[in-house]
C-alpha cells in the first residue's frame, strides 16, 4: 500500500510549500490591493479606491505605454532573429553545437550580471562611447542610455540578447520536427527554398510560435531586473515599467495599497495569455489546429519514381500542380 502511494507523499510537501508560498500570497497581495494600506498592511477596506487611483496617476499611464513599446520590439525582434539563427542552425553547419552554446550562453547569465554587463557598454564615460574617442574618433556618440528617447532602446537591445538564444532552441526544436516526407515532396515537385519555408516549413510551425510568444509576453510583463540595474527608471520615468511602478509605489513611496493593485493588474495582464494557453495545451486544441496535414498528393508523389504517378486530383494544391 506503502509503494503504491509513495510519489503523491513524495510531492505533497512540495505542493503544499508551493501553494502557501504563492498562491497564498496572491491571495495575500489581492486582498492588501483593496485596503488603505501604506508602510505596513492594513485591513481598512476601501474597496475599489487603490484601482480608481492608479488608474489617474499619469506614472501609471507611462509605465504602461513604456510596456507597449518594450513589449512589441522585443517579441518582434526575439522571434525574427530566433527563427533566422534556428534556419541557418538547420542547415547542418559546421561546428553547430557550438553555435547552439554561444546563442545559448546569455541564457545562463542572471538578468542583474546582463544589465551591468550593457550598462558599462552603452555608458559614455567608460563604454564604447570613451574606447572610440580614445582611438581618434572624437566625433562618435552613443549616448542612448543617458538619453529619454532612446533610453528604453537599451533595455530592448539588452533583453533581447538575453533571451533570443531562447527562441532559436524553440523554433529549431519545432524545424528539427517537420516530416522530412513532405519537405522531400515538396522539392521533387519543384518548389524553391523560399516557397519551401513559406508554404510547409512556416505553417507548421504555429505552435511553437505560439509557445514562444507566451513566453515572450510573460518575460515582457515582469522584466524589472534590466530596468534596476541599467537605468533606474530614468532619465526621469522614461523606463518605467509596470513592475518598477509597483516597487517604487510599494517599497518607496509607501503606497502599499496601489502598489498591491498595480501587481494585480499585471497578474492580469499574463493571465490574459498564459491561461487561454494552458487551457488550449490541456484540451490538447493547439497541435491539432496548427498541425498541417500531409497532402495525399505530396506523400504519394514522394513514394513514385516519376511526375506520371502523381495520382492529383482537379481541386489538388500540391507544387507541382501549383508551380509548374
Amino acid at each position: 500500500m506503502l509503494k503504491r502511494y509513495l510519489p503523491q507523499l513524495v510531492i505533497t510537501p512540495g505542493v503544499l510549500l508551493v501553494t502557501a508560498g504563492v498562491y497564498g500570497f496572491i491571495a495575500f497581495t489581492a486582498a492588501i490591493s483593496f485596503t488603505d494600506s501604506k508602510i505596513l498592511p492594513s485591513y481598512n477596506f476601501v474597496g475599489l479606491r487603490n484601482y480608481e487611483n492608479l488608474f489617474a496617476l499619469k506614472a501609471w499611464d507611462i509605465a504602461l505605454a513604456n510596456l507597449v513599446v518594450f513589449s512589441l520590439l522585443y517579441i518582434t525582434i526575439c522571434c525574427a532573429l530566433g527563427l533566422l539563427l534556428a534556419i541557418l542552425i538547420d542547415q547542418k553547419i559546421r561546428a553547430e553545437s557550438a553555435f547552439r552554446s554561444i546563442y545559448l550562453y546569455p541564457m545562463a547569465l542572471s538578468f542583474i550580471v546582463t544589465g551591468t554587463a550593457w550598462k558599462w557598454f552603452l555608458d559614455p564615460g567608460i563604454g564604447l562611447e570613451s574606447v572610440m574617442i580614445q582611438m581618434g574618433w572624437e566625433s562618435f556618440k552613443l549616448d542612448w542610455i543617458k538619453n529619454r528617447e532612446y533610453a528604453l532602446y537599451t533595455i530592448v537591445i539588452a533583453a533581447v540578447w538575453q533571451t533570443v538564444g531562447f527562441a532559436m532552441a524553440l523554433f529549431l526544436a519545432g524545424l528539427r520536427g517537420i516530416d522530412s516526407e513532405m519537405l522531400k515532396a515538396a522539392r521533387v515537385d519543384g518548389a524553391n527554398k523560399l516557397q519551401l519555408y513559406w508554404r510547409i516549413i512556416i505553417p507548421q510551425l504555429g505552435y511553437t510560435f505560439i509557445s514562444v510568444l507566451v513566453i515572450l509576453v510573460f518575460n515582457a510583463i515582469r522584466t524589472y531586473d534590466l530596468v534596476v540595474v541599467m537605468t533606474s527608471g530614468g532619465p526621469g520615468r522614461a523606463t518605467w515599467l509596470p513592475s518598477f511602478f509597483m516597487y517604487q509605489y510599494t517599497f518607496t513611496r509607501n503606497q502599499m495599497g496601489i502598489g498591491a493593485a498595480s501587481a494585480i493588474m499585471m497578474l492580469a495582464l499574463i493571465a490574459i495569455f498564459v491561461v487561454p494557453y494552458f487551457w488550449w495545451e490541456l484540451k490538447g486544441q493547439g497541435k491539432r489546429k496548427w498541425a498541417v496535414k500531409p497532402n495525399p498528393c505530396l506523400v504519394a508523389f514522394s513514394k513514385s519514381a516519376s511526375m506520371a504517378a502523381c495520382s492529383c486530383s482537379p481541386s489538388c494544391s500540391c507544387f507541382r500542380c501549383m508551380w509548374c
